[in-house]
């Protein structure tokens, strides 16, 4: 049984930037193969819910309201990060987009709808310290007996 680490969103915890959560039933099907470990990043770097919707430009984390908060993303990482380490997880399952969890595209920084390719600030993390990380729309490659490819 693997220890995953997943998006407490993606779990049903209304935790999400807009006070909602992004229940996803194959992604709460996986805890009858495996223990799976919710996280926000973004409350665990002290940002409240709901909060204003913020993206990646460049660098930076910034919310619509023009407000930076690319501290609290970072410290929201690094605390995630610690909760992989202290657990030796080696998997993540996140969210797919997010400023913070996104892997492979995030929103453009223009809070215009427009994607563009991109690492979430915990996403980035992860990877650079060698956790495997995929989307919930990558669940499909998700072998409940293997690795996340």
């Amino acid at each position: 049984m693997a220890k995953i680490l997943v998006s407490a969103c993606l779990l049903g915890c209304n935790c999400r930037y807009d006070g909602k959560s992004c229940l996803n039933e194959n992604i709460i099907a996986l805890k009858k193969k495996h223990t799976l470990i919710p996280v926000c990043p973004e409350q665990l770097g002290g940002l409240e819910t709901p909060r204003s919707p913020s993206e990646r430009q460049g660098d930076k984390v910034i919310m619509k309201t023009g407000e930076d908060v690319t501290a609290e993303y970072m410290r929201g990482a690094q605390e995630t990060l610690r909760l992989a380490n202290l657990f030796n997880i080696k998997k993540a399952i996140l969210k797919a987009n997010s400023p913070s969890c996104g892997k492979g595209i995030i929103y453009d920084g223009s809070f215009s709808g427009q994607k563009c390719s991109g690492n979430g600030v915990t996403a980035e993390l992860f990877m650079k310290n060698g956790i495997t990380v995929c989307s919930e729309e990558e669940i499909n490659f998700v072998d409940t007996h293997k690795k996340i490819v």
